[in-house]
């Protein structure tokens, strides 16, 4: 089976068209840097299209469907924006970010079978295609394209991806099994999303550092920036995830919920619930009909479907229209204020500059 799907248009200046380089790079001071930003990136979407490719048919259109459905590159663009601390856009740091990106890739694949997740980037997504075996399998062949890629770079290319891999599947693993009775559940929940999203980003950072010959002494300050803002990433994700614009998103509202996984909106409003009546009633609701109940099918009764969709959008806009969403908006500002902190040590000029309007493009995006 081979789906329709929406082909990225590239170009010269791809960051530009992903409306992220004229926010962070916007002033005139920074041309020649956004100019180079934009060239790597050129290079690293050549170089997707060229390493996620198999010779075998069914391999070679599965790893390449999510890919051709588009993406925001945010990883390799910080790996190229934090090369320029060092040497600039090396040949090194161009395949690190192929990498980095495959490997973001392939956890997209895991994560939508994990979380029976209808959509990503706005097409079906890739179990709902071709069934959670193939799509597993799929994401494991792009892991190892991303691993043969890192291999290349040496010992320490390998220990960098070898780390972060350990943590992106120690992270789906805490989140899969929940907090012990013992452990608080929103730090439980925090250092997941440190594990699932932040150690990537900080990886992407990290890695634009270490193959750029930058001073080893930025690796701590980008490593812990990389960390919160990829804390920060994924809290205003818990936020999307109740949006009511799913054109935007790609996702149905509240898709997250449905699949069962626990968002800081939800845990959040279970502490409000303990001496909150309004609280309490919501939460209820949220469980008997939201929460870990997935949606009828959509080639099922339309009478049925239609009836589920709409009791599950009131719901979760009363959740989104809850504080507790608003205090989840106010934590990822927080984590994007710790990040933004972490850049002290580093050098004043355009690279400081464009990772702070990095941070805030991250908690103002809305898809």
């Amino acid at each position: 089976m081979k789906p329709s799907v929406p082909v990225v248009r590239r170009g010269s200046a791809l960051a530009s068209q992903l409306g992220l380089s004229d926010r962070i790079l916007a002033t005139s001071a920074d041309r020649s840097l956004a100019k180079s930003i934009d060239a790597g990136l050129d290079r690293v979407e050549e170089g997707l299209l060229r390493e996620v490719r198999f010779a075998d048919a069914i391999a070679d259109v599965t790893t390449r469907y999510l890919l051709n459905a588009g993406g925001k590159r945010v990883r390799p663009m910080l790996t190229l924006l934090t090369a320029h601390l060092g040497d600039g856009v090396t040949d090194e740091v161009i395949t690190a970010a192929q990498a980095i990106e495959i490997t973001h890739l392939a956890s997209l694949y895991h994560d939508d079978v994990m979380d029976d997740a209808d959509k990503r980037r706005g097409v079906p997504s890739a179990q709902t295609v071709w069934g959670n075996s193939v799509a597993i399998l799929a994401g494991d062949l792009l892991f190892a394209r991303a691993s043969q890629l890192m291999a290349g770079l040496g010992e320490g290319a390998i220990r960098l991806q070898a780390d972060t891999f350990e943590r992106l599947v120690l992270g789906q693993l805490h989140e899969t099994v929940g907090p012990n009775p013992e452990d608080d559940p929103v730090e439980h929940y925090i250092n997941v999303l440190a594990d699932k999203t932040g150690s990537l980003i900080a990886a992407a950072a990290q890695a634009g550092i270490i193959f750029s010959n930058a001073p080893s002494a930025f690796e701590r300050p980008i490593v812990e920036f990389g960390e919160r803002i990829g804390v920060a990433f994924q809290l205003i994700d818990d936020v999307i995830d109740l949006s009511q614009q799913p054109e935007e998103t790609g996702k149905v509202p509240g898709t997250d919920l449905h699949a069962g996984v626990v968002t800081l909106p939800l845990l959040r409003l279970r502490e409000l619930a303990l001496t909150d009546a309004g609280a309490a009633d919501l939460l209820a609701r949220l469980q008997e009909h939201v929460l870990g109940t997935p949606l009828p099918a959509a080639d099922g009764d339309p009478a049925l479907r239609a009836a589920a969709v709409a009791q599950s959008a009131a719901l979760v806009d009363e959740l989104r229209e809850h504080a507790v969403t608003a205090s989840t908006l106010a934590e990822a500002h927080s984590w994007a204020r710790n990040a933004v902190a972490a850049l002290a040590p580093l050098p004043d000029g355009s690279v400081k500059k464009a990772l702070t309007r990095f941070a805030d493009t991250i908690v103002e995006r809305s898809s």
